[in-house]
């Protein structure tokens, strides 16, 4: 007969006895050019009131002090740690975790959970600012100009239940051609006066709804169900209404649910669906997803903040003001990429007297062979400032011909001047310059093309140079860190405030890398890379 080994609960007893060594303190087990010393020493001096009022002052007292857990919560994500599982695992197992616990118990991940998703969803932007200033009283940032540039992160949200809003237009108006044939029905049996109104479908449809009940009731109708029952014309109608002011209901839902957009995902309502690049080819697929808008200064992020549109032009001016308003002063200049020009982004920066080193969105363009061969190309054509008139290939002039208004959906409006060649009949060049019926137009604001070639001017100058690749180096270099180093690929958390918190922390972890990596190196106080002399 076999000795059969039984196994306990307590592994110790499968084993020796364990050796203690000295030292017994985890302050000797932690070095001392740990960074995170440096984390807990940054972290502790902030001011915790917001995250304190957050909790119940009738509770009992939290088993880890809620400073202990946003400092945990940080280094976690300073070290790519973002699962609720794997940070309590790292609280047991991981030396610098419990050295910032202080001798306290391992918080359970549902605590965790909690924590983050209840309690920090408030007062995490106001602590990411706090450490921001307290960047800029050390002396870190330039506060000369700030690097601003955008990505689109994935949420966590099923692909495949996206609504449209086309969609929903469309089967919203063929059941309003249904609830007007019943109406008029309803009007001619009951004389009765209801109106199916375009605005507040639902609101008519329970008043009708209301109105068949008390019939039904004074009727005392009886419903019946089942095959072989005939249905009274009370039960009849009172069920179809039922059946449209459920359906008015579900579509008026997700109207409210688009918020300005032409589409959502039923996961997380708030996510919109953008164009993701998925690999090194740039290949593409459509996924819910938000536009994370980042500014830098000095190689650390001054700002973050998540945008529901795809196009980073509409984002630039919230930014700018959400940067101003918590950081407490206003950049000299703003450096970012093409994406960012329009005329209304142009007109906001001069009013605020803050100086654009934006590349035009035609920079490339410009340099190419075949955009300067284009005959219908405006920068191809002459111009004559004191008759304000464009001269074709063809030796023609065009002149003003109105001006016309319009509007943003931000609701800037702004002037284009409409151009129009005096005669193109019999133009043979007519085939290579437009392709409408009638004489050749061109649509040119005025105010746009002058602030552009500002821009244009300030990038090409020696400045604007060593703007452009220290943009190039820290922003893009920032979302290079977070996205391939830190392997933030996709959100965990739901929903436009929850999402905007994990991107806080993550960003607070990367200023704290930061300025441990530059601490180390001894590269406090530099601001800009400077640009390399050819040989």
């Amino acid at each position: 007969m076999t000795n059969k080994l039984i196994y306990h609960k307590n592994y110790t007893e499968l084993g020796a006895a364990y050796q203690l060594v000295l030292p017994l303190s985890l302050e000797g087990l932690v070095p001392d050019d740990d960074s995170v010393r440096l984390l807990s020493h940054e972290l502790e001096d902030l001011d915790y009131r917001l995250l304190y009022q957050a909790y119940s002052a009738k509770g009992r007292t939290p088993a880890v002090d809620p400073k202990t857990m946003f400092k945990i919560l940080t280094y976690a994500y300073f070290q790519n740690i973002y699962s609720s599982r794997r940070i309590e695992k790292a609280c047991r197992r991981d030396i610098n975790v419990m050295w910032l616990l202080a001798g306290h118990k391992a918080p359970d991940h549902s605590t965790i959970a909690r924590f983050r998703t209840g309690f920090l969803a408030e007062a995490c932007e106001d602590l990411f600012y706090q450490m921001v200033r307290r960047l800029n009283q050390m002396g870190e940032l330039s506060k000369e100009t700030v690097f601003i540039d955008g990505t689109k992160l994935e949420a966590c949200a099923n692909k495949y239940t996206f609504v449209w809003k086309k969609s929903i237009g469309k089967w919203e108006e063929k059941m309003f051609l249904k609830i007007q044939k019943a109406v008029t029905l309803l009007n001619q049996e009951y004389l009765q006066s209801f109106c199916a109104a375009e605005e507040s479908r639902a609101w008519y449809l329970w008043k009708i709804c209301c109105f068949l009940e008390r019939v039904c009731e004074e009727q005392h109708t009886v419903f019946v169900h089942g095959r072989g029952k005939r249905k009274t014309r009370n039960q009849r109608y009172l069920e179809l209404f039922r059946h449209f002011l459920e359906r008015q209901t579900v579509y008026d839902w997700h109207t409210a649910s688009f918020q300005g957009r032409n589409n959502y995902c039923k996961t997380d309502p708030d996510a919109a669906f953008m164009h993701m690049k998925d690999d090194h080819m740039r290949n593409a697929q459509l996924k819910p997803g938000y536009n994370v808008q980042i500014g830098v200064d000095s190689e650390y992020i001054v700002s973050a903040d998540i945008f529901q549109d795809r196009n980073d032009v509409w984002a630039l001016i919230s930014f700018l003001k959400t940067i101003e308003k918590k950081l407490g002063f206003r950049y000299l200049s703003v450096t970012a990429d093409s994406g960012y020009e329009s005329e209304e982004g142009y007109t906001y920066l001069r009013e605020k007297k803050q100086k654009p080193y934006i590349k035009p969105q035609t920079y490339e363009k410009w340099k190419k062979r075949s955009f300067k061969q284009d005959i219908s190309k405006r920068e191809n054509m002459g111009y004559e400032e004191t008759t304000d008139t464009y001269t074709c290939h063809a030796g023609k002039k065009l002149k003003p011909l109105f001006i016309k208004r319009q509007k943003s959906k931000s609701g800037y409006e702004s002037e284009v001047t409409v151009y129009e060649c005096e005669d193109c009949t019999g133009c043979p060049h007519k085939e290579n310059c437009t392709r409408a019926k009638g004489n050749k137009r061109l649509y040119i604001s005025k105010s746009f093309l002058e602030k552009r070639q500002e821009s244009y001017e300030n990038i090409l100058s020696e400045k604007g140079i060593l703007y452009r690749m220290n943009r190039s180096i820290q922003v893009e270099g920032a979302f290079g860190v977070l996205k391939n180093d830190y392997e933030f690929q996709r959100f965990l958390l739901r929903g436009k405030t929850r999402v905007k918190l994990e991107i806080l922390l993550l960003c607070m972890g990367y200023n704290l890398n930061k300025l441990h990596a530059k601490i180390q190196n001894e590269r406090t106080g530099s601001h800009l890379f400077p640009v390399k002399e050819t040989a």
